[in-house]
């Protein structure tokens, strides 16, 4: 494996993609993040190439093969297997190749190229009334070339199959360099396939002649998993050509595309494919949740439910559902679970009418209880639906929330059996797992046959290690009693490719290798996966090594420091879903789509770092490269099942970097924002009119680093703590109807937007509160948002000092700015010394967001729909990032809708790209206008006339409106504007 920087620049010269071959950061940053996917493994490549044009894809093969090394497709990076880690080059098949080529409604078929989402193509096709089957839990982010080279099934696999009952062709590059067109063949035409004189005709020579023999097809026959079994993914699917002409008399057209199916990007390199699609499943449909005192109990209840008209049987156990309890996403989720089930299964049934549908639900309920299988049976129905299947999507995650170093292990999640066969392999499994005094997380899918059962191993110890490879050793003992399979979706990769011998026999291994050696004689295409695989338990991402620590600012709690908490990531790419699929997470990485933008690239070169002791961890400079992005958004916060929080770990990184190399000025002013703008309200006209003036703004901003095109806020003469003070002696707020209220001048508030600080505190006087401002008050956000930590710590132990004694539930502190107040419910907590965080917790639950209090007061009985007017309003709500991520916005919709007509429509808007001064900088501007193009401001720019945007966070409106000069207006704005 070797090339030399003549034939790079050579290679370079005609590639319209990206290439990293270099000793350059953006090489240096891109080998490490592309050096591990969602699997247990981490193997640094030699280069990465992210092609632009199937062009490319031919000059890296060509390039590959005369450099004698690896080549590994990769598409999103969430395989399970390590199909895509390896020591060659990275090719990533992405966004620059996700084009849908042609769509024929009459045929149902499209031609796309793989590098799409499955998700984003289906929206592509809902307007055809049209929909590709599939769909792994990964399906926002899951590229279909990816799901191609794992055969990918899914949910619904039961009734809509997996990608190889779909493809119909495949135009793609074979291991010499030369193109092939796979697709349907007459017995004429595949005949004559054989008789050309090219590595194509070689392959059907090769095929004809092995599929042919008598005792080859006997021997595929009795060592392939059970027909019976549809996730059948061990190996090449030589069962299926066995199953076509000119093999079988009777059975379909031979297509090479099948043996592509499931073939991990080891046999061919596809750059477009021709797939089959379905209607638009039926419209009615419910989700069952049936309840089971057992895991054997579920699993029976999956055979009754079987029986019946269903198009899918998830099981979810106890297990997972105990990481939903408490959680900021999945807490709001958990209405339907009833009691303490020890396991879920989620079946869902469609009809074409809800009486037909009420019909089929009652009967398998029926059959249930007849069975006494499950002790409750609710139902989801709409919306209510997702809750249901976001637990069981984001299983993969959420078990990653294990403390300490023994964490659920991706290794025999993806056998599978017959699913009549499925409670008596479970029993085995548990057995086996027992002896081994090993527990396990059981969840997916039950009505394939294919649990996903992932034990508890800690892979950082020896002992952890060897246990890795008996378990796996000892479940192929019992997959041979049931004729399963090693895979049902996830693939061999390097992870199970060893085993394969051991399950299927070595004769038929035999034959596997003969298939990779026809396609791929130099072992070019992503080397070492199905066959000739390492050694399983070699090259894990995970060590026992760690840098030097320092002391944290930050308290990580179970997760002990950032490594802990950057290990949390599961690499399964929630982070990568595209702005199609809504959320906020992650903002960067929907506007440039590039792996080296999403959080967990960040999370992986995090790790890496700090598990290396010979390397510089805080102050290494490509990690400040790869963190630059992060808006700290706390999308991650909550959107990750795993909860890694990438706005703490880059404000933990920036502050010990400080330590070092200082603070620069630049970010001493921003973070030092509050007092500066203390100090320039006292001469106020005199900076206004210098933030105004064309020449002196210009002049700041260049000083700052901001964009030109951005407008500086001006300051008010008057603080909001000045201008009350007088209020108050014109207006005692002692002895109102509600009592009083504790409200947070921060110091967004306090300075520069005073006239809404002064309708919120008149607002809550009309509704009967008095209130009070605990002087000096700031949230520290600034210095957090710059990693001023030493800053933003002792502002934290000021803060609990001061309020600990006056805030109550009766007496809360309320909030007008998002980003300040929330403060005290996330950072200030994990801040503050060891000896104030009993207090600083205390105080969580009792500082409310403005719309936060107003809907409690709203429930209560305190606030009537008749203190406001019933004027006719239309209302977009978009809400703030760190809002949505800590405190949810159905407490804005509440408080948006009291007045009996104004009608609130949530805008799945995303991030806005702001950010506080992240929006502001020169370096940022552009991707800050990115961002909030992909779905705020075309949203924004076709609303309906005269309606109002309703906005909270004070980034944001100062984004709507530097970007499209549009108001936004904050909810207390909107309710005083409202009242009577």
């Amino acid at each position: 494996m070797s090339w030399s920087n003549y034939e790079v620049r050579l290679l370079k010269d005609h590639f319209e993609g990206q290439l990293f071959f270099d000793e350059s950061q953006s090489a240096r940053i891109a080998k490490r993040i592309y050096a591990t996917d969602a699997s247990v493994y981490q193997v640094k490549p030699a280069a990465v190439a992210i092609p632009a044009s199937s062009k490319d894809i031919k000059r890296l093969i060509q390039f590959a093969i005369q450099a004698k090394t690896g080549l590994i497709p990769r598409g999103a990076g969430t395989s399970l297997a390590g199909q895509v880690v390896g020591d060659g080059i990275v090719m990533e098949i992405s966004s620059a190749l996700g084009k849908v080529i042609s769509l024929n409604k009459k045929e149902k078929s499209v031609w796309i190229e793989p590098g799409i989402v499955r998700d984003d193509l289906n929206k592509h096709l809902a307007s055809a009334d049209l929909f590709f089957g599939p769909e792994t839990s990964t399906a926002n982010r899951a590229l279909l070339g990816g799901m191609l080279g794992n055969n990918s099934c899914g949910l619904h696999s039961i009734v809509w199959g997996n990608v190889r009952d779909h493809i119909l062709e495949t135009r793609a590059f074979l291991s010499d360099g030369t193109e092939i067109h796979t697709q349907p063949l007459t017995r004429e035409e595949f005949y004559h396939k054989t008789t050309l004189q090219n590595l194509e005709g070689k392959i059907y020579r090769e095929i004809h002649r092995m599929l042919n023999n008598p005792e080859i097809q006997t021997l595929i026959k009795d060592r392939f998993p059970k027909k019976s079994l549809k996730r059948r993914n061990t190996g090449y699917a030589l069962d299926a050509l066995l199953d076509m002409q000119p093999f079988s008399p009777e059975g379909e057209q031979f297509n090479l595309s099948k043996l592509i199916a499931g073939s991990e990007g080891t046999l061919a390199v596809v750059h477009s494919m021709k797939l089959n699609l379905l209607d638009l499943p039926q419209p009615e449909v419910a989700l069952i949740c049936i309840h089971c005192h057992s895991l054997q109990e579920s699993l029976q209840a999956n055979i009754t439910a079987l029986k019946h008209p269903i198009l899918a049987s998830e099981l979810v156990d106890d297990y997972i559902l105990s990481f939903t309890e408490g959680h900021p996403n999945f807490e709001k989720d958990r209405g339907f679970i009833e009691g303490k089930p020890a396991a879920i299964l989620m079946v869902e049934m469609r009809a074409d009418s809800r009486e037909e549908l009420d019909r089929n639900v009652s009967n398998l309920i029926q059959d249930l209880n007849q069975a006494n299988q499950g002790y409750a049976y609710p139902i989801l129905w709409g919306t209510d639906i997702a809750k249901g299947w976001d637990i069981r999507k984001a299983g993969l995650g959420l078990i990653r929330n294990l403390e300490g170093d023994t964490q659920p292990v991706n290794l025999i999640e993806d056998c599978a059996v017959d699913p009549s066969d499925l409670p008596a392999y479970v029993a085995e499994i548990q057995e086996l797992l027992a002896l081994h005094e090993t527990k396990a997380a059981y969840y997916a899918h039950a009505g394939a046959g294919e649990l996903h059962i992932e034990p508890f191993i800690n892979l950082k110890s020896p002992e952890g290690i060897k246990l890795f490879r008996s378990i796996l050793a000892e479940t192929v003992e019992i997959l041979k009693k049931y004729k399963g399979s090693l895979s049902g979706e996830h693939g061999d990769g390097r992870l199970r490719g060893e085993f394969i011998p051991e399950l299927m026999g070595k004769e038929v291994y035999s034959l596997f290798k003969e298939i990779k050696h026809v396609f791929d004689p130099q072992h070019v295409f992503n080397p070492g996966k199905i066959t000739d695989s390492p050694a399983m338990d070699t090259a894990f991402r995970f060590t026992d090594q760690k840098a030097t620590e320092p002391s944290y600012y930050f308290d990580y709690g179970v997760w002990r420091n950032p490594l802990g908490l950057a290990e949390k990531c599961s690499g399964s790419g929630d982070c990568k879903k595209t702005s199609l699929s809504g959320g906020t997470m992650c903002p960067s990485y929907m506007a440039t789509l590039q792996e080296k933008d999403s959080t967990r690239a960040r999370a992986n070169m995090l790790r890496q770092l700090l598990s290396s002791p010979a390397e510089e961890t805080f102050s290494n400079p490509d990690l400040h490269e790869i963190l630059d992005l992060c808006l700290s958004c706390k999308g991650c916060q909550t959107e990750c099942p795993s909860g890694v929080d990438m706005g703490k770990l880059k404000a933990e990184t920036l502050q010990q970097s400080y330590l070092k190399s200082g603070v620069p000025l630049r970010t001493q002013l921003i973070g030092n924002f509050p007092t500066l703008q203390r100090y320039a309200s006292y001469v106020a006209p005199l900076y206004n009119f210098l933030v105004e003036f064309p020449l002196t703004a210009s002049l700041i901003k260049v000083a700052m680093g901001f964009a030109i095109e951005r407008s500086l806020p001006a300051v008010q003469f008057t603080s909001l703590e000045t201008w009350f003070k007088r209020y108050a002696k014109k207006n005692p707020q002692q002895g109102l109807k509600n009592g009083l209220v504790y409200l947070f001048a921060d110091e967004f508030s306090n300075h520069n937007e005073v006239p809404l600080g002064q309708k919120t505190i008149k607002l809550l006087n009309r509704l009967g509160y008095g209130v009070e401002i605990p002087s000096d008050i700031i949230s520290g956000r600034s210095f957090i948002s710059k990693g001023m930590l030493v800053e933003a710590k002792a502002l934290a132990n000021s803060n609990v000092e001061k309020l600990q004694a006056l805030i109550s539930t009766d007496h809360p502190l309320i909030g007008i700015e998002p980003s300040a107040l929330l403060t005290f419910r996330d950072e200030i907590p994990a801040l503050v010394d060891a000896n104030k965080r009993a207090q600083a917790e205390a105080l969580k639950p009792n500082c409310l967001l403005i719309d936060e209090f107003i809907a409690r007061e709203f429930k209560a009985g305190k606030i009537s729909i008749d203190d406001f007017h019933g004027k006719q309003q239309k209302i977009l709500l978009h809400g703030h990032c760190h809002q949505k991520s800590i405190a949810g916005l159905t407490a804005t919709r509440i408080a948006l809708s009291i007045p009996s007509q104004y009608e609130v429509e949530l805008l799945p808007t995303g991030c806005c790209g702001m950010a506080g001064s992240f929006g502001y900088e020169k370096k940022h501007y552009k991707l800050s206008q990115q961002i909030a193009n992909l779905v705020l401001f075309p949203r924004l720019l076709n609303k309906p006339i005269k309606s109002i945007i309703a906005s909270n966070g004070t980034s944001c409106r100062h984004q709507i409106k530097d970007g499209i000069e549009q108001e936004g207006l904050h909810t207390a704005e909107i309710l005083y504007n409202a009242l009577k």
